[in-house]
């Protein structure tokens, strides 16, 4: 057994995903002893980086595009950049049609105007009128809001109404993202790329369909400036890098940790009890940062909760759908018939594929949510090593498809085996209808991964939620589920606190001021402030 849990530690933080490590980072440099513990022997949780197919070729199960990561304020904070690599690639997204033609959306601004220009004039102009507003926006409003304790919802909408560019902001988020992307497009693949950029994974509407967006999510389809990013010899690599990070500061980390419960005493979190009859005891706070019915039900416990907690537990919701993913190696990387084109779809971070019609992609989202298998084949995808050769052998290449299923699909009789078997195949016979290389003979070897799996092994992605925790207006923004629990000491720094699920950071990031200030710590940083934002968005106007 450890020795590491034979001791008292000024805080204990449960979960070592990407929010315990950085949180834990950020406190163990303002000088306090703390303990990091995960059940599992691994670390880093999603950020998942296995050799799952052939030796040397890099698979990312789970976490593959970061949003804008390596201009985050915890990345910078923590000195980042001297242990992880970020490849920040010119074209963001692609789409190919079986006409031929293909959009792709990059980083140059007229470059992508003229893109969307051979499909529509008329959206091309469109994008370039939004485009100024949204880079605005996305810089004084969405990154700022992003990264800071979220304020009340009558504070920040007095705030914003003060300025012409905070009420445009407000009346696109007061929206439906599907109405304001139909609205403004009128070429249907146009429609189809942009609601794939706007929504968090890929050609479904799940996340588009919610009645409004408090944090602007449309906003972000117009923005060049921020996207996505991807980590340089694969997303465990952040996980390292943050993990080196957190030990240098003098954390304390505690692997295969079986948690009974979270210790209240007198009516405050002191420690946690583990299932061999130990007692590790935290002076100064406990913080999860894993889902929120684990902590509050499983290890708190319903009788120690108040009745409003317990509600908004009942009440809380989660993503209805799971992942299938296709993982594969490859002797090329994967070629569009639409190259001829536009050359450069062979090259965009994140593909969409399969979906040619706004009808293919309701028809889809709607069996999906009646948890019955789509019969139209469309998925997200990207040619990783060829935007970073790391990630297989020289020469050789990894790709991947992610497609949107229930987590139970009604299969009727057949084995799940079998079906995975199956399902993988139809994938690639859609594939290759786009692109002509993706053949048999250009298959190394494949692995399918999907939902059954992972909420295995990764028990917080509760009935395949790999967010732990819908991305809706009912649990974003000043509606999230908060970082202070009502338990002196307990504190919730995962992905159900602002700003979300995904690799952002940003939960664990404003926990850890929250946390040092309610310690009477010294800030070695300058925690980001929503309120000082707004205030001088309206300054500045």
């Amino acid at each position: 057994m450890s020795q590491a849990l034979g001791r008292t530690y000024d805080g204990i933080i449960i979960g070592a995903g990407h929010h315990g490590l950085v949180l834990g980072s950020y406190l163990a440099k303002a000088g306090l002893d703390i303990l990091l513990v995960d059940r599992r022997l691994a670390y880093g949780g999603g950020l998942n980086t296995t050799e799952a197919t052939a030796p040397g070729f890099y698979h990312n199960l789970h976490s593959i595009n970061h949003f804008h990561i390596s201009e985050t304020p915890w990345f910078r904070d923590l000195g980042l950049a001297s242990r992880v690599t970020y490849i920040t690639p010119r074209y963001e997204f692609g789409q190919a049609h079986r006409d031929g033609t293909a959009l792709v959306l990059g980083r140059d601004l007229e470059e992508t105007v003229a893109n969307i220009a051979r499909l529509s004039p008329k959206d091309a102009a469109t994008f370039r009128e939004w485009n100024r507003k949204a880079e605005e926006m996305t810089a004084r409003i969405l990154i700022p809001e992003r990264y800071a304790e979220p304020l009340p919802q009558a504070e920040r909408d007095g705030l914003l109404e003060r300025t012409a560019l905070g009420r445009e902001f407000l009346a696109v988020a007061r929206r439906q993202p599907l109405d304001v992307v139909r609205e403004l497009f009128e070429n249907e693949h146009v429609q189809l790329l942009f609601l794939f950029k706007v929504s968090l994974f890929g050609t479904w509407l799940t996340d588009t369909m919610s009645k409004t967006s408090p944090m602007g999510s449309v906003i972000r389809a117009f923005d060049l400036q921020t996207g996505y990013q991807l980590c340089q010899g694969g997303s465990f690599n952040l996980a390292r890098g943050l993990m080196e990070t957190f030990i240098a500061a003098g954390g304390t980390f505690a692997p295969q940790v079986a948690i009974e419960r979270i210790v209240i005493e007198g009516g405050r979190a002191t420690g946690i009890a583990l299932r061999d009859g130990r007692t590790v005891r935290a002076r100064q706070f406990v913080a999860s940062t894993i889902d929120v019915h684990q902590t509050f039900e499983d290890l708190v416990g319903r009788d120690q909760i108040p009745a409003a907690l317990g509600a908004k537990l009942d009440n809380f919701q989660y993503t209805k759908w799971a992942l299938f993913g296709l993982h594969l190696a490859l002797h090329e990387s994967p070629r569009f018939a639409a190259e001829k084109f536009d050359p450069n779809i062979n090259r965009a971070l994140k593909w969409s594929i399969g979906a040619e019609t706004m009808e293919d992609l309701f028809a889809a989202h709607q069996q999906v949510m009646a948890g019955k298998m789509p019969d139209i084949i469309q998925f997200g995808s990207g040619p990783l090593s060829l935007l970073d050769p790391t990630q297989a052998p020289p020469g050789k290449h990894t790709s991947y498809a992610w497609h949107v299923m229930p987590l139970d699909p009604d299969i009727g009789e057949q084995d799940y085996e079998s079906w995975k078997a199956e399902f993988s195949e139809k994938i690639l016979d859609t594939w290759a209808r786009y692109c002509p290389n993706m053949t048999r003979k250009n298959i190394i070897a494949q692995y399918a991964y999907t939902g059954r799996e992972y909420v295995q092994e990764l028990v917080n992605m509760r009935g395949g939620d790999i967010f732990m925790g819908a991305f809706n207006a009912e649990q974003v923004m000043y509606n999230h589920f908060g970082y202070r629990s009502p338990i002196p000491n307990l504190y919730y720094a995962g992905s159900a606190a602002h700003c979300g699920g995904a690799i952002s950071g940003g939960p664990s990031y404003v926990a850890a001021g929250i946390i040092a200030r309610d310690l009477g710590l010294k800030l070695w940083w300058k925690p980001w402030s929503a309120r000082a934002a707004l205030e001088g968005l309206a300054k500045a106007a």
